[in-house]
């Protein structure tokens, strides 16, 4: 706080104008910090994680129900003993509910919690950094209890929204109104993935949220409302100044719009602007678009600092503050008018090119076509249908044709950006870059949209081909690295060669259709620079294992594919046995054979594949699920060598893994344990860590330290090069 003040006084003080821009600087910066120290002071105490509470209060936002499960943010207003972090949102899961609770609802519930925290891997999310920025405090889920109850209704806006999704579903169908519904209340829970795989590949996120060029046309529609009704009766004019009555009228159009959308960033970044404009057109006085958006900018992180923790935030700002910079109208008409429409457009897509790869490491490259259609069909036409629609809703006959007229079209538009997204190479997707390359392209678009006369404009376009083509260190021959993946309570390896990726286990399915295949190692990989995958071994068919499997078939059906049960697999693969060895750049890959058990059926966990890596300077033995009793099968002359062992620790630490013999025959310097933050397996065991220090390694868990990258160069001991939780300055993040 005593930094905050004495920057606040800075800004007064000092006489220098760059002083007193560092100032402001500074006192954001402090005010940024003050609300993150609150923020992480907030957060369930550690040690009261895991234990059953008994909460209060009512549901915000709009629940998500699926397949009997309901997911909802839900404010505390009395928590069983009153504890400190009672102040915050928590995230619930209610698996197998009995009924889904509805917005603005007063629930007693009995509930688990825990701090918030995410798996941290290369290109992935930060959970915990949007915790954080969210206000959320905890995670948890509703424990069944017969004190579980509804106390009653409440009234909020988000009630009004999820009627008006409701109503949209009863006149349309839901399939119909899915995206009618994102368009009109910000409600996306009709959206699946491949909706969003469509929007994210043609560029038209932007659309499927309430953006702020919607937020724009509301208002534009309000000034149109009252520029009708002078026109139609000029006498108002004696009563009330029409400019007053376009400003008026068109900022509660707006204000409205926006309130009913859940007053995202964009929205509000936009009536914060449209505000600035009301206000100095009623004091005659021109506002220019860059102090627009620095005012609103100033507004943003006066009440909300940690908004720059969001990808919205930078998004935003930036492809407004571009189209102000680059782009002004010169020429009037409707030839004019559509030559702006493709310099803004092109300005957007190539400007934003640089700030997407860097916050999501992919953009689209069909974003430019299809927003020249989207863009205006949306905002012009749809939208205007869309809010006309649901302000008729009390009058059907006249409401449910808008409707239905604007989800038709939407249907069309969807079917063309579905076609669009097929294209090959519709998405672009680069390694992760340092923030050096993420500048100069910025640069580089801000060079090629130069007023004309500006010399060598065309040149700004190679200040791009440091963040397009970097530069990535590959291994020797002889030498390679693995990365153990951060997928929670599962496995997923990557291992590279020189020239090859190999990926060992995909880790688990979640609900809801999604998998870390598709959500953590495909993202990995493409971070990473590794290029296509050349093999997929999946040790066995178990779902914490084998559960990214398909996506990484869907994405690489080129790889070979090996499994030690592969008819428990959606897909074709060989059996994995030692007739299947190989060698990439003077590296070889060798399966350990585990033999059946004597008597009985062999576990599914058993059955798994162990792979030994061997380089030049050490190796690296992936062991599955396997147990202490196939351990003992395996033959010793298998499992001997002289070189330096890094070893994942067998079956995520489970007590019944990892015998002493085994350890004694491996010898590893470094075990990785692949396990869920405080999982209810209690993995790893405590017995398996004692016997890994009697047997002299060292223990990483990914639930501790994220994606553990290993490197065994030629030559070299292995070593543990990074650990993706470990980074400092996110402060966030535990």
């Amino acid at each position: 706080m005593l930094a905050v003040l004495v920057a606040f006084a800075g800004t007064v003080a000092l006489p220098w104008r760059p002083l007193r821009h560092l100032a402001v600087c500074l006192l954001f910066a402090g005010w940024a910090a003050l609300h993150g120290a609150h923020g992480m002071a907030a957060r369930l105490p550690a040690e009261e994680e895991g234990q059953d509470v008994v909460v209060r209060g009512h549901v915000v936002d709009l629940p998500r129900a699926r397949g009997g499960d309901a997911s909802f943010l839900f404010v505390p207003e009395s928590v069983e003993g009153a504890p400190p972090w009672s102040r915050g949102t928590l995230r619930l899961s209610w698996y197998r509910t009995p009924v889904s609770p509805a917005p603005c609802e007063h629930w007693q519930l009995t509930v688990r919690l825990r701090r918030p925290r995410g798996n941290v891997n290369p290109g992935g999310g930060d959970a915990e950094r949007t915790a954080l920025q969210r206000g959320i405090i905890a995670t948890g889920y509703v424990r069944a209890a017969p004190d579980n109850a509804r106390m009653g209704p409440g009234r909020c806006v988000d009630a009004w929204r999820d009627g008006v999704a409701r109503s949209l579903d009863t006149h349309l169908g839901s399939d119909d109104a899915r995206i009618l519904k994102a368009l009109a209340v910000g409600d996306t829970r009709g959206l699946d993935a491949a909706d969003w795989d469509i929007a994210r590949a043609t560029g038209v996120s932007h659309l499927i949220a309430i953006s702020g060029f919607h937020i724009g046309v509301a208002a534009g529609g309000g000034v149109l409302a009252v520029r009708l009704l002078y026109a139609w009766w000029p006498l108002l004019g004696l009563w009330l100044p029409r400019q007053l009555a376009q400003a008026v009228l068109g900022m509660l159009v707006a204000g409205g719009y926006g309130v009913l959308a859940g007053l995202g960033l964009p929205t509000v970044r936009t009536l914060l602007m449209i505000g600035v404009v009301v206000l100095a057109g009623m004091a005659r006085r021109r506002a220019g678009g860059m102090s627009l958006l620095a005012f609103a900018m100033l507004a943003v992180l006066t009440f909300d600092p940690l908004s720059v923790l969001s990808a919205g935030f930078w998004l935003s700002f930036a492809g407004v503050g571009f189209l102000v910079c680059c782009v002004a109208p010169r020429s009037r008409g409707l030839a004019g008018w559509l030559g702006e429409l493709l310099r803004a457009q092109a300005a957007m897509s190539i400007a934003l090119l640089p700030l997407s790869l860097c916050l999501f490491g992919s953009t689209s490259l069909m974003g430019f076509v299809a927003n020249l259609v989207a863009a205006p069909l949306v905002s012009f036409v749809v939208v205007p249908l869309t809010l006309l629609g649901c302000v008729l809703l009390p009058l059907p006959a006249i409401a449910v044709p808008l409707l239905a007229g604007a989800a038709w079209l939407l249907g069309r538009l969807w079917r063309m950006l579905a076609a669009l997204a097929e294209v090959p190479g519709a998405q672009l997707s680069v390694a992760e870059s340092g923030i050096l390359p993420v500048v100069l392209a910025t640069v580089g678009a801000l060079w090629l949209f130069m007023p004309r006369g500006v010399p060598l404009r065309g040149y700004g376009a190679l200040l791009f081909l440091p963040l397009l083509l970097p530069v990535r260190d590959m291994p020797r021959a002889g030498a390679f690295r693995v990365w153990v993946l951060d997928v929670g309570q599962g496995l997923a390896v990557v291992v590279r060669t020189r020239q090859h990726t190999l990926v060992y286990d995909t880790g688990p399915a979640y609900g809801g259709g999604r998998d870390a295949g598709a959500g953590i190692v495909l993202p990995s990989i493409t971070a990473l620079g590794l290029g296509p995958v050349d093999t997929l071994v999946v040790s066995h068919g178990d779902i914490d294992h084998a559960g990214g499997a398909s996506a990484i078939v869907s994405r690489y059906p080129q790889a070979r594919r090996l499994s030690g049960e592969p008819g428990r697999l959606g897909f074709p693969a060989e059996q994995c046995t030692s007739a299947a060895d190989w060698s990439w750049n003077e590296v070889s890959f060798r399966f350990i054979e585990v033999p059946p058990a004597v008597q009985g059926k062999t576990a599914s966990n058993d059955r798994s594949c162990v792979l030994a890596v061997e380089g030049d300077g050490g190796r690296f033995l992936l062991t599955g699920d396997i147990s202490d009793k196939a351990e003992r099968r395996i033959d010793r002359e298998a499992l001997w060598s002289d070189l330096p062992t890094v070893t994942t620790v067998a079956h995520h630490g489970s007590k019944h893994s990892s015998d002493v013999l085994w350890l004694r025959a491996v010898q590893p310097e470094l075990a990785i344990v692949s396990a869920g933050w405080r999982n209810r397996f209690g993995h790893p065991h405590a017995s398996v860590l004692a016997r890994h220090e009697d047997a002299g390694a060292d223990v990483l868990n990914t639930a501790v330290s994220g994606a553990i990258q290993v490197d065994l160069p030629r030559g070299a001991a292995p070593r543990v090069v990074r650990e993706w939780r470990r980074p400092a300055g996110r402060y966030w993040r535990e």
